[in-house]
This record gives structure tokens, C-alpha cells and sequence, in this order.
């Protein structure tokens, strides 16, 4: 019998080419990757619920620290922070009118904002410099360099105090605000320089030629077309950077000036001073803490993305 092509004996013609069109639609339609399939409930309600849930029981310490920041010291020795609910007029602002009055604390506020401060803008500021140089300057040795940025990541600060101390020492920068300052700006410069080199080595080569071209030097090409495009990545650095450098004890603890301790080393020796005066504690810890929390709420556009974009890259 003779056969043509398409027709296969039983005389129906397509028969085979339909039957393997169809065999590899069913292999071309497989489950979806498990990423996907999670993502796609993601959105159903009992997880929404749950996550609801998760970040209640996150936040209840601090909602605890709080209340308890509103309470008096009589209140707080004999009950709970939850009984506020059932007993609203135990809220007063006696508590941050004391804490307001106080001196050391106050006055821990700005020694603490006196370090973050600076820690945070010259790490951002050297660190972008460094990343760009890192990412799209010819300089000898630069990879060696880069290597060098990388092996210190692992440095443990607990391994520079005893040097760092004898070095501020002999040049007259231990227990000062800038002696601190300058710990915590080196020991952010590697992590900073790490992140926006990598960053920057994303930035499009033919978008720097064409600024180039157009007659934009370096500092120009920095200036003008890096940075706005590294806004996400530097807004991540500088949020993490604040955030070590404000609530940090240890460096505090061993470099800042005794007479004026940054709020962590300041609560801390209230504690020891004085065990049963939280009256003045709970508010001092609380306006120690909402700080961090209103520059990450204020910046979380910019951290999200960046953080988003460098998972994506």
C-alpha cells in the first residue's frame, strides 16, 4: 500500500503530526515551579492572616515598651503593661516629662546622634566613591585591591578593640566622639564598598559611554548618571549603616567619652546605678529604639527597592 506523507494508513491524513502536536502539548504543559505556585497563594486569606499574626507577636515587645514607657513606677511594680487595657487612666506622660528633664540622657541622645551621624555619611559618601572607582576605573592593582575590600568582610571587630585602643590612644582620639566615629566608619567601609562595587558593575556600559561622549568626566559621570542610578543601593547602605552605628554598646562602651556616652552605654549604666527606677528606663529605651524605626519607615521605599533590585540582579 503506498502511503503519502501526512497520510497515515488508516487514510486519515494528519493523524500523526496531530497526535504529536498533542503529545507535546501535554509534555509542554507541566506543573508550575514550586516559586510560583507559592507566590500565586500567597495572597489567600488564612496567610494573610497568619502573617498578620506573625507581625503582632513581633511587635508586642515593643508595644510592651511602650505602654509600660506610659505607666508609673507604682503601676508598672504591681501589674503587668496589659492591665493599661483594662485600666486606660494608669497612662500618663510623667515618665518623658522626667526624661525630657534629665540631663544624661538628653544629653546621650545627641552624642549618639553626634556619631551615627557622621559614621553614616562618610560611609555612604566613601563607600560610593570607592564602589564606582572599584566598577568602572583602570587603575594597577585594582582587582588585588578589591580582594583586599572582600578579606576584610571577615575581620571581627572584637579583634581590632585592643590595637585600635592603644592606637587612639598614642595620637589622643580615645574617649572622643571622633574616635568612634572613625571606628565604625572603617569597619563599615569594606561592606559599603563591597555592596555598590557590585551594584555599580550592573549600570548598563553603554549608558557611561554615551554620558562620556557627550563630554561628562568622571566626577560628572558620578554625579550625574551613578548616583541617581544607585539611589536604591545607597539608601539600603546607609539604613543599615545607622542602624549598627545607633544601637551599637560595644565600641560605645569601650571608645566614647565616659562623661558622655552615646543612649545605649547611658541606659546601660542606669541599670547598674540604679536597678528599679524603669520609670525613667522604659521611655529611655523606647525613644532609643523609635528612632531607627522612623529613618527605616521613612527610607523603606528606597531600601525595598534596593534590596529587590539586587535580587533580581
Amino acid at each position: 500500500m503506498t502511503t503519502v506523507e501526512g497520510v497515515v494508513p488508516d487514510g486519515r491524513p494528519g493523524a500523526g503530526a496531530g497526535g504529536a502536536g498533542r503529545g507535546g502539548g501535554r509534555a509542554g504543559r507541566g506543573r508550575r515551579p514550586f516559586a510560583a505556585r507559592l507566590a500565586a497563594r500567597a495572597g489567600g486569606g488564612v496567610l494573610r492572616i497568619f502573617l498578620v499574626l506573625v507581625a503582632l507577636f513581633w511587635l508586642m515587645p515593643s508595644v510592651g515598651l511602650l505602654l509600660s514607657s506610659l505607666r508609673g513606677p507604682q503601676d508598672i511594680a504591681g501589674s503587668g503593661w496589659w492591665r493599661v487595657f483594662a485600666q486606660p487612666a494608669q497612662i500618663t506622660w510623667d515618665n518623658y516629662s522626667r526624661l525630657l528633664s534629665d540631663d544624661k540622657v538628653m544629653g546621650s541622645l545627641l552624642t549618639t546622634a553626634a556619631i551615627t551621624v557622621p559614621a553614616t555619611v562618610l560611609v555612604v559618601v566613601i563607600g560610593s566613591l570607592a564602589g564606582y572607582a572599584f566598577a568602572w576605573m583602570d587603575f594597577p592593582g585594582r582587582d588585588g585591591w578589591f580582594l583586599v575590600v572582600v578579606g576584610l568582610l571577615v575581620v571581627p571587630v572584637q579583634v581590632a578593640l585592643i590595637p585600635v585602643a592603644k592606637l587612639f590612644g598614642a595620637v589622643g582620639l580615645f574617649e572622643t566622639t571622633a574616635g568612634v566615629v572613625l571606628f565604625h566608619t572603617a569597619f563599615g567601609l569594606p561592606f559599603a564598598v563591597f555592596l555598590l562595587r557590585n551594584f555599580f558593575a550592573e549600570i548598563p556600559r553603554e549608558l557611561l559611554e554615551a554620558a562620556r561622549l557627550d563630554g561628562a568626566g568622571e566626577l560628572r559621570l558620578f554625579t550625574r548618571v551613578v548616583m541617581p542610578l544607585g539611589g536604591p543601593a545607597i539608601a539600603s547602605l546607609g539604613i543599615f549603616q545607622f542602624l549598627w552605628v545607633w544601637n551599637d554598646m560595644l565600641v560605645a562602651l569601650i571608645f566614647a567619652d565616659s562623661g558622655h556616652p552615646p543612649i545605649t552605654v547611658a541606659l546601660q549604666q542606669e541599670v547598674r546605678q540604679f536597678g528599679n527606677n524603669i520609670d525613667v528606663l522604659a521611655p529611655g529605651a523606647f525613644v532609643s529604639m523609635v528612632v531607627p524605626l522612623i529613618v527605616f519607615f521613612a527610607f523603606q521605599r528606597q531600601f525595598v527597592s534596593g534590596v529587590m533590585a539586587g535580587a533580581v540582579k
